[in-house]
């Protein structure tokens, strides 16, 4: 048997047995109804799962994630929220696109995340690529959850499901550099947040 294949039957084991597993973790609330496309961890006071699971948090582990506790974001929470719109040229073809999603600081605020700006959270996309800002920078620089260009969603395996961007085009010190190095800390493939307390 495979790797695949061994955590798919694992997968659908603990589904079977989630009763039982749920019974020995530790929630403050609920744990999102629908599939977690965001896990929020570090210095943040609302909770609704429990600790990393080596087993089946695969791609936090792999990325050298660790929490006791964190907060699963669903699509339908990030729906809720106020959505912003931001029209930047992106890199990657030079054009201009409509993205839209709710502002990285209420999302932030959701979970109880400190609000003092030297906050630091750090932003790692399913490929590996992470990056440190503070919250003075998510701040400034209007930062989104966007989960919409153009009025459709962000694909997995394209630039979804979320990617935390900013309209570069308005902000000087960014729209005055190359287009390449507009977006160092907009990371697309967005599924994990640390916020730590500097």
């Amino acid at each position: 048997m495979n790797k695949r294949q061994f955590l798919t039957r694992a997968a659908v084991l603990s589904a079977t047995a989630a009763p039982a597993f749920g019974a020995k973790r530790v929630h403050s609330e609920s744990c999102a109804s629908a599939p977690v496309i965001l896990t929020i961890s570090g210095a943040i006071k609302r909770h609704n799962r429990g600790a990393l699971d080596p087993a089946f948090d695969q791609l936090l582990a792999k990325h050298q994630v660790k929490f006791s506790q964190a907060y699963g974001v669903d699509l339908s929470l990030l729906a809720g929220m106020k959505a912003v719109t931001i029209k930047p040229t992106i890199e990657y073809d030079s054009r201009q696109h409509t993205f839209s999603g709710p502002l990285l600081t209420d999302v932030l605020d959701h979970v109880g995340a400190p609000g003092a700006g030297s906050t630091q959270v750090l932003l790692h996309a399913v490929d590996g690529y992470a990056v440190m800002t503070t919250l003075d920078t998510v701040r400034a620089y209007r930062f989104i959850v966007a989960t919409q260009m153009d009025g459709k969603p962000l694909p997995l395996g394209g630039l979804g499901l979320l990617w935390a961007i900013f309209d570069a085009d308005n902000i000087p010190q960014l729209s005055a550099k190359p287009l390449k190095e507009r977006f160092d800390l907009s990371p697309w493939g967005l599924y994990h947040m640390q916020v730590s307390e500097a």
